[in-house]
């Protein structure tokens, strides 16, 4: 039989078959008593005051369940049990305390606690034996289930990474479909995203934006900002690809992309809505919701393909909006896409140099911008420019 009476003995194997139980236990007596009723059935460890307790637990391989006395000399149970709780690595260590109080207010106390069972001593070998037995199964069980949700959150998040992947990468086939048409170069996409990233991140903790750029709709805006001009499909190459200025009345019909791409992602929307049973009302898809919504994505890149040329003074197209009711989307895709568009060599403009885009941007700040979006490309303009410069567009060349 095994010896209950040294310190903190591991009285089982480095890998246990059976269970292994850790019994606690000022009087040796009591550790005999328990040793003797469940060492056919399990392994044992065993300790002889809280302090004791602790360390036990602390060894590998960890106990399947604890029977702990209360009425210990230092450290009563009571505190072991706490502290046991408190950690995350021995939260779910079912404990029973096998003790003489059995004062109804000690049980209570040892229950809310978090004790899995309460029994008395005097101890009775067949009620321990199957309240033990039946702790043990359901650990099992939530062991088990737990397992079961781990592999299934991670299969869930390789499938949504899977998605995802195939969204990014239909995003960017339209989004290049468009950019053949225009006289805008590859990396425009990529940059302007990159800048919105930066954007978002720096006023993600600002009242105005907290909740408009949470971690996970700022991915969304990032990665809806592609299609931006997606509308510009729509327009005739005579004025898409007109390598000087446009006349006023060219500039009307290039204006209309706004709204001709917003129309063409809500025509999208419905029809995604309807084959997903989620056909609802304009007034409903606003604002989307990011965590549960399937056609959130559709709703932030209709936000910005549509708005994106909004002013904040209201003078902006297709309709006008002014102040917060540009959503913030497009609000943080307008700075950008100036900027790029200033910074950016054109062939039918050169690139303008830093402070001539700074001033034009400072200028548009509460006419154009946001004032809070300005403020925040001010911090963050040696970002800007590193972006700029790291996908900086190929020299053209020579006819």
């Amino acid at each position: 039989m095994n010896q209950p009476f040294a310190s903190a003995q591991v009285a089982h194997r480095a890998t246990p078959s059976k269970p292994l139980l850790l019994l606690v236990d000022d009087t040796p007596q009591n550790l005999l008593l328990l040793a003797e009723l469940l060492e056919a059935d399990y392994e044992l460890r065993f300790a002889r005051n809280g302090e004791q307790a602790l360390a036990a637990m602390a060894m590998q391989p960890q106990p399947a369940l604890v029977l702990l006395d209360v009425m210990m000399p230092g450290m009563d149970g009571f505190a072991v049990l706490q502290h046991w709780r408190s950690r995350l690595d021995t939260a779910s260590v079912p404990v029973i305390f096998v003790t003489a109080c059995d004062d109804d207010a000690d049980e209570e106390r040892g229950l809310a606690l978090g004790a899995v069972d309460y029994v008395t001593k005097p101890i009775k070998p067949a009620v321990l034996a199957a309240r033990v037995a039946t702790q043990l199964e359901l650990k099992r069980a939530r062991d088990s289930l737990a397992a079961h949700n781990a592999n299934l959150e991670a299969l869930v998040r390789q499938r949504m990474g899977e998605v995802l992947l195939v969204q990014e990468v239909s995003i960017r086939a339209l989004a290049s479909l468009g950019e053949t048409r225009d006289n805008e170069t590859g990396h425009h996409i990529r940059r302007t995203q990159l800048y919105i990233e930066v954007l978002g991140r720096h006023l993600e903790h600002h009242p105005r934006f907290a909740q408009a750029l949470s971690p996970q709709r700022l991915r969304l805006i990032v990665n809806a900002a592609p299609l931006h001009d997606l509308g510009k499909i729509g327009i005739r190459d005579d004025i898409l690809l007109k390598p000087g200025k446009l006349t006023a009345q060219e500039f009307e019909v290039m204006k209309t992309h706004a709204a001709i791409g917003a129309e063409a992602l809500e025509r999208a929307m419905r029809e995604v809505g309807r084959e997903v049973g989620r056909e609802r009302s304009e007034a409903q898809y606003a604002p989307a919701d990011t965590g549960t919504d399937p056609l959130a994505f559709l709703h932030v890149a209709r936000e910005i393909a549509g708005c994106h040329h909004e002013k904040w003074d209201g003078s902006g197209y297709p309709a006008g909006l002014r102040g917060d009711a540009i959503p913030v989307s497009a609000r943080l895709m307008a700075l950008a896409d100036v900027f790029d568009a200033l910074i950016s060599r054109r062939v039918y403009k050169a690139a303008m140099p830093l402070e001539q885009v700074r001033q034009i941007l400072l200028e548009g700040r509460g006419r154009h911008f946001d004032p809070d979006i300005v403020d925040a490309y001010q911090h963050c303009e040696s970002a800007f420019l590193a972006i700029a410069q790291q996908y900086a567009d190929e020299p053209e060349a020579p006819p």
